[in-house]
């Protein structure tokens, strides 16, 4: 089965109004910046994102929350190197905000795509966070109970992906990608190259294509940090 796309804006197009998106990325690192500026295009809005972190400047997630689309973000730092964007939508009362420690926020989504319902950690215990959260004892120690995080779409990027779907990734675009394709009911991708189905060595394939509904080709994409220090803005 050929899985890849024809173009952006259509990969993203089953995208509806209230969904849960997980959007990858470790800070710039793999996040998927033109999949989420054709999200924009696409017009969907009421939109729960669930990324690493809130966006900085005026592309990328922050841009998606900028035009007002997100109702809800959960991550793990809402407050990064330009946090405008998200500072001003959360003080006036337009966008919600749930706080995840990264590591936990990490083995949620894992757990999602592994199929366990709940787990137990000591992350968070005795702060904000554990209102209203079970805890139980394991040897003396107090812990958390932690729900497994799932998404109805993940928007990821890869450096290599084949027709059928197998990824690979470049370096810290592994940190969540790989956790968000297998937690999403569809996976769409975006890949730097796409090859015929074979090409890749299977010991080098991190996503497997049964994980992964749409690729689009996007030769060179752009980074996050590189557009900051530009000053550009999407749409502009």
């Amino acid at each position: 089965m050929n899985k890849v796309g024809s173009n952006l804006l259509e990969a993203v197009s089953v995208i509806s109004d209230g969904a849960s998106v997980m959007i990858g990325g470790f800070g710039g690192s793999g996040a998927p910046i033109e999949l989420i500026h054709a999200l924009i295009d696409s017009g969907a809005k009421d939109l729960t994102v669930i990324n690493n972190n809130a966006g900085n400047g005026h592309v990328g997630i922050a841009a998606l929350i900028e035009q007002r689309r997100v109702a809800r973000i959960i991550c793990s730092f809402p407050r990064s190197a330009d946090p405008r964007v998200f500072n001003e939508l959360y003080l006036a009362g337009d966008i919600e905000l749930e706080i995840v420690p990264q590591g936990t926020l990490a083995e949620r989504i894992r757990a999602g795509g592994a199929g366990i319902p709940a787990f137990y950690t000591p992350t968070g215990v005795g702060t904000e966070t554990a209102v209203g959260k079970e805890e139980a004892i394991f040897d003396g120690k107090r812990y958390l109970q932690e729900r497994w995080l799932k998404a109805d779409y993940a928007l990821i990027k890869a450096d290599l992906a084949d027709t059928v779907g197998n990824l690979t990734y470049r370096r810290a675009a592994r940190n969540f990608n790989p956790l968000m394709a297998m937690a999403a009911k569809t996976t769409i991708a975006q890949a730097s190259n796409v090859v015929q189905a074979g090409e890749i060595d299977p010991d080098q394939v991190i996503t497997p294509g049964i994980f992964v509904d749409t690729i689009v080709e996007v030769k060179s994409p752009k980074q996050e940090e590189v557009l900051n220090r530009e000053g550009a803005c999407y749409p502009c």
